[in-house]
């Protein structure tokens, strides 16, 4: 488990003046970190960031006042802001969130046996209204451990059973290995990333995936096998990321 070595919670108010927010992992503040991370080789400034990730420009300076405070991102010289630690905080982030306790999850189950087919039938459904996540999220992403279930966000209860209705899923009160997740903030989608999968009969289906930051930060503490293929992603988004950016 990633050691801490400073607190997460600050006061909101400090003898500086400047707002602070309480913690950094709340969740209107993780749409800061997740545009951070997506991209943090892009410097911006704070009402461009508050835009592009819908909160306001107040929050959003408090979130990076905190950050800076941190040292997880610096003021360039035309006072932009930058990242400077991003595997510092990306790995913080992921020890700190439990993808299994502030998501609502609801249970279906499905006849067919074979990941890439379920994921061909998947491909048809509206493009907009999931994004999966979690080992099925990997599989597509970066493969290493093949799922026996699939996990996917969802916008709400009715995508979920527009979605259901449209591969012929079943609801289960338990152990379904179709599950839909309501999740805690809207921001998991930002960034989400089409991925290609060829099945056995040389089909390519396309499918909604969340980021590779967010599924990582799920992934972290998620039970069987989930901190193996978080670890492997996560050489992924390291080397995307650039000796410049994150070092050797």
């Amino acid at each position: 488990m990633f050691a801490y070595s400073e607190p997460l919670y600050i006061l909101a108010n400090t003898n500086s003046g400047m707002r602070k927010v309480s913690n950094i992992f709340e969740p209107k503040a993780t749409r800061v970190l997740r545009a951070l991370l997506t991209d943090p080789q892009r410097n911006w400034t704070i009402r461009g960031l508050a835009e592009e990730v819908r909160i306001s420009v107040g929050y959003a300076h408090a979130v990076v006042s905190t950050l800076i405070e941190f040292g997880y991102v610096a003021r360039t010289e035309t006072y932009k802001i930058k990242m400077v630690n991003p595997t510092v905080l990306l790995r913080r982030w992921a020890a700190y969130h439990q993808y299994d306790k502030v998501n609502t999850f609801l249970e279906y189950y499905t006849f067919e046996r074979e990941i890439d087919q379920f994921i061909n039938q998947l491909s048809a459904v509206d493009n907009t209204s999931y994004a999966m996540t979690a080992l099925a999220g990997a599989f597509l992403i970066a493969p290493h451990v093949r799922p026996v279930d699939v996990h996917m966000y969802i916008h709400s209860k009715e995508d979920a059973t527009a979605i259901a209705k449209a591969l012929n899923l079943q609801p289960i009160p338990r152990g379904g290995n179709v599950k839909f997740v309501i999740p805690y903030d809207d921001g998991v989608f930002y960034g989400q990333q089409r991925a290609n999968i060829r099945t056995s009969d040389q089909v390519v289906s396309v499918v909604n995936v969340v980021s590779s930051v967010q599924l990582f930060v799920d992934l972290y503490n998620y039970p069987a096998r989930g901190l193996e293929a978080a670890d492997h992603l996560y050489k992924r988004i390291v080397e995307k990321w650039g000796k410049a950016l994150v070092g050797s």
